[in-house]
């Protein structure tokens, strides 16, 4: 073959690689986007799950749900002396109708928030900001990244974005 014979240059090789490449790109960028949104609501997905579980168990009053996933213990009932120190009867009374938050009927999670470090240790846990009865300060749920139980969160909203304006922002709906 000559130098004259040579097949007609084909462009169609070219832009599929540079539409594959493209599509690459853009999926990447947008995973990015959703990993560091300020929300947390996709970083910390498994976190955001168990807590609208267990608001929602919450809600349908089926206070045995929600005390074995507050444990992380789905047959907590098999082990009752494990969980003396936070008895169903006094989960009951801080979650249930005679609570500060009355009925609960409705919860909304705002955000998640993973504390700052602490002497290069990361947190073992996750905070979740819960609007609850639609009140306007939020209550805070500490959940465990591990083993996915759930506790009150030991530091305030102030302390939890004292360095993440973004997050605050974002979290902030009062």
């Amino acid at each position: 073959m000559a130098l004259m014979d040579a097949k007609e240059y084909d462009p169609r090789p070219a832009q599929k690689h540079l539409a594959m490449v493209t599509g690459a790109v853009a999926l990447i960028a947008l995973l990015l986007i959703l990993w560091f949104w300020p929300t947390g609501r996709f970083r910390y997905g498994r976190q955001w799950s168990i807590g609208e579980n267990f608001f929602s168990a919450i809600e349908r009053h089926d206070f045995d749900k929600a005390y074995g996933l507050y444990n992380a213990d789905p047959d907590w009932k098999q082990h009752l002396d494990k969980y003396s120190n936070y008895s169903l009867p006094q989960f009951t009374r801080d979650w249930g109708p005679a609570s500060e938050f009355g009925v609960i009927s409705n919860h909304k999670i705002d955000c998640a928030i993973e504390p700052p470090q602490k002497d290069f240790q990361s947190p073992s846990g996750v905070v979740l900001v819960v609007f609850v009865n639609r009140r306007p300060d939020p209550t805070l749920v500490w959940v465990e990244k591990k083993s996915g139980g759930l506790s009150t969160s030991p530091l305030t909203f102030e302390e939890l974005t004292r360095n993440a304006p973004l997050v605050r922002a974002a979290c902030n709906r009062s």
